[in-house]
């Protein structure tokens, strides 16, 4: 198996640290590589590249949640619509709300097509929030495309006293998380920032499968960042039997599942806090960012774009997902590159500094 392979926010980035996800040291070594034998490589057409190779496609959580059923899906059927047909090997690399394979990818990853990603629709957003560990910049990647768009839900276990968001700021409710930067570590933070809520989150779980598990234990009072196909797919009885409250759904605009469950960005009192709402927010047109290492041979990518898109029309995938109630709804590559870069241009220094404070 071959392995050769100035926006004026981004002075609230922090520099760059070697040691904060272990890949920094390894960057010289990993572009030393490249320059070796990628020209040899990078003259090879698609199909003569892939064939008989096997493509890694990494998800930056832990097995059994959302992120990982949507890639684990997408591995099973992409490989036969990239020309010569490779074998796909789906592999967790959790870590930091995914923030340890975003690194990875950008720094270590071969750049020739054969490691591929997904991480946390937010992830690519970080650098704007000054988060610490970050060592990529979010229009650098090469974006594959997303499986669909997504809105998400802050939930509470059936026995808590908290069963609305008017009920979340008279008292406190604790809800987990999966690590800093991801949703249901951020929606929380500026949810309370912005309209007095008191949820007090616990960040650090390996996944959203572990923030579930901790839910049924008593651990947690509930999620505030829960992807609404994920509960479709994962728990649908609980929400028919009202195992969870819905307090309110997290999006740009309401999915048509919850006509009747309030959407957070609507309760907005200032254009100041709207701003800031869709800045986090604008991450779920994302949903399930499928995305490739920086400097992919422009063949490639454009190869790998089309095989994902190719994908989502694909009968036995789609057969497939309707029987896991999966939402299908894919952005292609192109789209979701563009998203990335209308963010970047359209947020201010003074929003992304004001949604920064709200995160620490």
């Amino acid at each position: 198996m071959s392995r050769c392979g100035t926006q004026s926010w981004q002075r609230l980035r922090p520099k760059r640290s070697m040691g904060a996800s272990g890949t920094g040291g390894m960057r010289v070594c990993a572009l030393v590589a490249v320059a070796m034998c990628g020209s040899a490589a990078s003259a090879q057409r698609p199909a003569e590249f892939y064939q008989g190779k096997t493509l890694d496609l990494y998800v930056g959580y832990s097995a059994g949640a959302g992120y990982d059923l949507y890639a684990r899906l997408l591995a099973r059927h992409l490989g036969k619509h990239i020309p010569g047909n490779p074998a796909l090997v789906a592999r967790n690399m959790d870590g930091a709300g995914s923030l340890r394979l975003a690194n990875w990818l950008y720094n270590v990853a071969p750049r020739d097509g054969t490691a591929i990603g997904m991480i946390g629709r937010g992830v690519a957003f970080d650098p704007m929030l000054a988060r610490p560990g970050i060592q990529f910049e979010g229009t650098k990647f090469s974006w594959l495309g997303s499986i669909t768009n997504e809105v998400s839900a802050c939930v509470t276990w059936h026995t808590s006293a908290v069963k609305t968001i008017e009920d979340a700021k008279k008292q406190e409710v604790i809800v987990g998380a999966v690590g800093a930067g991801a949703d249901d570590d951020e929606f929380p933070r500026i949810i309370n920032g912005l309209l007095g809520t008191k949820m007090r989150v616990i960040s650090g779980y390996p996944g959203g499968n572990e923030v579930i598990l901790a839910m049924q234990r008593g651990e947690v009072n509930g999620r505030c960042g829960w992807s609404w196909s994920s509960i479709k797919a994962i728990r649908p009885a609980w929400i028919t039997d009202h195992t969870i409250n819905l307090l309110g759904q997290i999006g740009l605009s309401k999915h048509p599942d919850l006509p009747d469950v309030p959407l957070i960005i609507d309760l907005a009192k200032t254009e100041e806090q709207r701003k800031v709402f869709t800045l986090i927010f604008s991450r779920q047109g994302l949903a399930r960012p499928f995305l490739a290492p920086p400097g992919l041979p422009p063949e490639r990518l454009a190869a790998l774009r089309e095989a994902f898109m190719a994908t989502m029309r694909d009968p036995e995938f789609l057969a497939q997902a309707r029987t896991a109630k999966m939402e299908v709804e894919p952005l292609s590559g192109a789209d979701v590159e563009r998203l990335v870069h209308r963010v970047y241009r359209d947020t201010s220094p003074a929003i992304a500094k004001l949604a920064a404070s709200m995160l620490r």
